[in-house]
């Protein structure tokens, strides 16, 4: 091979993201086949073989169109039509839960990179994953009253997502936006209301096309956003954590609370079924609802005890960076006496002083976390003040607190958004790790540090109670993390071109 066919092989983001779709399907396929025999019975499971052997298909199929990549890329250049279609097929393989080969197949159906067409699919693959998962309420004793409703909207969103990835597939948004274009903007952005944020991001996108002429902000917005979707990791973290979003909103209409939260004596440690998916705790609740509710505790402490440090500590590090001398001293000595106090610490002492609930959770984490927070915002106006922008907006004579929180703030406000991301995971761990030691939520709130909690005591008996919520804390933590580096690539200016 040549060095200009090792350089496209490495340039080629649709031939990474094959190889990271076919790694990711071919460990989960030797898992699911590791989890079809049960070595202590001698027996097979029928429904992890089934599923074994889907995952298996679809790995194949990953693999022979990697391959095809490879020999495209290598002997031409450029990925063929052909191979564009054959990965078409793998669409197919969401119906099986094999949403990384999906994603691949639909960013394949697009030559051309458009941030657009990347978030509708993306928007499809969250609803469809959140359908799948509010069937599994029909294998239920009874549903809630409004689950066909919520149902039927789940329907009617996916279609009109559907329909506008095939004509985002089939249009080209830099030669023109069509006022078509401004309507289904509306549309998805109403969607995205429901906690499916790709609905956000994307009605906005093709909102501010259709009405904006200023070519310099469409500009920065299409670098921030094709940088995040290039990066697959990101784009799954983006995927896991609004998936966790929309199934807490969208489990008002469709999971019933008395599953989590009632006992049932005659339910005790049920091994996962249909109708319970992960089982049965020693109260007889169900685990996969108790799940799905924990996300929203899991969610909101961990939002809450970021953004309220990074505000307060946005806050004093700004004042901190502009005003130095004394006024920096006072601020920067006294967060540094916080900052001596190990966070842990410092929230199991406050929860001890006023007791275990949400809020004295909420109010333990965040305040541990402004030191760090306010030490940031200082080194980025230290930076930031020196510009000449800001010796300008001096000489103009402008209020000082208008140079601060109108010019300097948010020239600097970038690495903050990144450490937020980043930090994010690290408090839903701490929400987690409260909760399991008892000094969380209240016990009886189905949270995901509880449930682990009440898991841990039937390890040897019932170790799904326990593999269940800590893979879901895993996940969340990973996706923030993904999330995060994604972020820092794309805000990042020395890795402009």
């Amino acid at each position: 091979m040549t060095p200009q066919q090792e350089f496209t092989l490495k340039q080629s983001q649709d031939y990474k993201n094959a190889n990271f779709s076919l790694s990711l399907s071919f460990v989960l396929t030797l898992i699911f086949a590791f989890n079809a025999y049960d070595f202590s019975q001698g027996i097979w499971s029928v429904a992890w073989v089934i599923v074994s052997a889907a995952y298996f298909v679809t790995t194949i199929w990953q693999g022979l169109i990697a391959l095809l990549l490879r020999k495209d890329l290598v002997t031409f250049g450029a990925v063929q039509k052909r191979t564009r279609l054959l990965s078409a097929v793998q669409i197919l393989s969401i119906f099986v839960g094999n949403i990384f080969t999906a994603t691949f197949a639909f960013r394949m159906l697009k030559k051309k990179d458009s941030i657009e067409y990347t978030f509708a699919y993306y928007m499809f693959l969250t609803h469809f994953l959140v359908f799948a998962i509010s069937l599994f309420n029909l294998f239920k004793p009874y549903v809630s009253n409004s689950f066909v409703i919520t149902m039927t909207l789940l329907l009617v969103a996916m279609v009109i997502e559907f329909i506008l990835i095939i004509i985002l597939a089939r249009t080209d948004l830099e030669k023109g936006v069509k006022p078509l274009f401004k309507w289904f903007g509306i549309i998805v952005f109403l969607i995205g209301l429901t906690g499916n944020f790709f609905g956000l991001i994307l009605g906005y996108s093709l909102v501010m096309k259709s009405v904006s002429s200023d070519g310099s902000t469409i500009d920065k917005w299409n670098k921030f956003w094709l940088s995040m979707a290039n990066n697959f990791t990101a784009m799954l973290g983006f995927l896991f954590v609004f998936l966790m979003f929309a199934i807490s909103i969208v489990s008002y209409g469709t999971f019933v609370g008395t599953f989590a939260t009632d006992n049932a004596y005659d339910s005790l440690l049920l091994e996962p079924s249909l109708a319970h998916p992960f089982g049965t705790d020693n109260f007889g609740r169900d685990v996969f609802t108790r799940i799905i509710f924990g996300a929203r505790i899991s969610l909101i402490v961990g939002l809450l005890t970021t953004v309220i440090p990074l505000v307060i500590g946005g806050f004093l590090g700004a004042i901190s960076g502009y005003y130095q001398k004394a006024v920096d001293n006072i601020i920067m000595r006294l967060l540094d006496v916080l900052y001596a106090v190990p966070g842990i610490l410092l929230a199991i002492a406050i929860i001890a002083a006023f007791g275990s609930s949400t809020f004295n959770l909420i109010i333990a984490l965040s305040v541990g976390s402004i030191p760090t927070y306010a030490r940031t915002m200082r080194a980025n106006v230290l930076m930031v003040s020196n510009l000449e922008f800001v010796e300008a907006a001096k000489a103009l004579g402008e209020k000082e607190w208008k140079i601060i929180f109108k010019q300097i703030v948010p020239n600097a406000f970038a690495p903050m958004i990144v450490k937020a991301s980043l930090t994010i995971g690290t408090a839903v761990i701490a929400t987690s790790s409260l909760s399991f030691l008892g000094l969380g939520v209240e016990p009886h709130i189905p949270e995901w540090g509880n449930i682990l909690k009440i898991g841990s005591m039937y390890l040897e008996t019932n170790p799904y109670l326990a593999i269940f919520p800590g893979i879901a804390i895993i996940l969340l933590v990973l996706s923030f993390n993904f999330l995060g580096d994604g972020l820092r690539d794309a805000l990042d200016p020395k890795l402009d071109s």
